[in-house]
């Protein structure tokens, strides 16, 4: 199949996004299929490397970190793409590559899936000014993040959410199209390397981090949909009730980690809170396995592949109760899942005074993220694209203009592929 995927992200940016789409380009290339991807340039100009395809674009970090805008003009890459004649678009998100996946599928008459990455009502914050803080805390905020996505999905012929949570918030947005639950996968590979003892010293010492301590490691981009305070609030409390021998770990920059850093000097804990900005992708792992808990309170995530490259690193998890965590974090069995202090240092206070039992639940992370295989991924997109792409060709009801429409471009398509 030809295969386009869309989205206002890609390397050298690093987030879920950007993760799920090289997982998924490089999946469905090894199975033969051909796969072109259009995003936006941060060069200020349009270029195309290969196979991917860069549209100029201007700098909108202010409003959010690393987003970007397409400026009004003209581009000869769309018109290239749509005689390419791709069998599938696959955008990745709901911004400025949106237009173009709708305008090349309308084009080519093929399917149009879409996968919805971004639970945007727990990002109102970031909207400018007052807007930002009214919309926030009400319920308008809540009804336009529901127009819009539905506006948008409605254009799409089928819908790829990473989870369960996702797919039900959808159903209450009253999006029409199909959904269809695919989490996204991570590269086991990755993870699979282990980092022994004496490396994970080395590693304390450079970071100032004793050796007899305990490590609760936090991995991500630094946010306040994050939530990264609560953690912080609780590691203040255990201190205070006499708990020592702990430093936490927070690997990753972001908008926030100012703010961060002062609430650890506030709290009185900054001599055991260890900040290590921005890490590169090829030390993701490591940071992990510096680990001997993977922390997370974030309620604001559709999948969360941190939780997941945790577990592939041997690490259990202590994470704030969620829906996007059914099926991947099993209490007992590969960390715990809580709600209140209270659960929080009773998990894990069960998970460190055991290293036995915490060596086992790791093994058992390691044995339960498998299923979570950019494999089993791609899988599972291609047999949605095949569902589309048959859906497509069946459908019989239209009104006289749609009917018309497509046609017209089916037609063309044949013609091009006679010629």
């Amino acid at each position: 199949m030809k295969i386009l995927i869309t989205t206002d992200w890609y390397k050298p940016i690093v987030n879920g996004v950007v993760t799920s789409v090289l997982n998924l380009k490089r999946e469905l290339e090894e199975r033969g299929h051909e796969v072109r991807v259009l995003t936006l340039s941060e060069t200020g100009a349009s270029y195309r490397d290969n196979e991917v395809y860069y549209v100029k674009s201007m700098d909108l970090g202010s409003i959010y970190p690393n987003a970007r805008a397409v400026l009004p003009y003209g581009n000869p890459f769309i018109g290239e793409l749509i005689d390419w004649e791709p069998d599938v678009v696959h955008s990745q998100c709901e911004f400025m590559t949106f237009q173009y996946a709708v305008k090349i599928s309308k084009k080519c008459g093929c399917p149009l899936l879409h996968t919805y990455h971004t639970i945007y009502e727990d990002y109102m914050h970031y909207l400018p000014g007052m807007l930002g803080r009214y919309t926030a805390g009400r319920k308008a905020g809540k009804k336009a993040v529901a127009e819009f996505s539905r506006t948008i999905l409605n254009k799409t012929d089928r819908v790829i959410a990473p989870t369960g949570k996702v797919r039900d918030i959808l159903s209450t947005y009253q999006v029409k199209p199909e959904v269809d639950v695919i989490p996204s996968g991570i590269d086991l590979g990755k993870f699979r390397r282990i980092l022994t003892q004496e490396e994970k010293e080395q590693r304390k010492e450079a970071l100032g981090i004793p050796k007899e301590n305990k490590v609760l490691v936090s991995v991500g981009r630094l946010a306040k949909e994050k939530n990264l305070e609560e953690i912080m609030e609780y590691f203040a409390r255990l201190s205070k009730e006499g708990t020592e021998h702990l430093t936490l770990l927070i690997a990753g920059d972001g908008p926030d980690r100012e703010n961060l850093e002062n609430l650890s000097k506030s709290l009185g804990i900054d001599k055991n809170v260890c900040f290590t900005g921005m890490v590169a992708p090829d030390e993701v792992w490591a940071c992990y396995q510096m680990g001997d808990i993977f922390v997370c309170a974030s309620n604001s995530e559709t999948q969360g592949i941190t939780y997941i490259e945790a577990l592939a690193s041997g690490v259990p998890a202590l994470c704030r109760k969620d829906a996007c965590l059914e099926g991947v974090i099993a209490d007992g069995c590969n960390g715990f899942q809580y709600e209140t202090y209270e659960y929080f240092r009773m998990h894990l206070t069960y998970l460190l005074e055991n290293e036995e039992r915490r060596q086992a639940m790791g093994a058992m992370a390691r044995e339960m993220a498998e299923e979570f295989s950019t494999w089993n991924f791609c899988t599972m997109v291609e047999r949605a694209y095949r569902t589309a792409c048959r859906e497509k060709e069946q459908v019989s009801v239209y009104t006289d203009t749609e009917r018309a429409a497509w046609g017209r471009a089916m037609m063309k398509r044949m013609m091009r592929r006679a010629s």
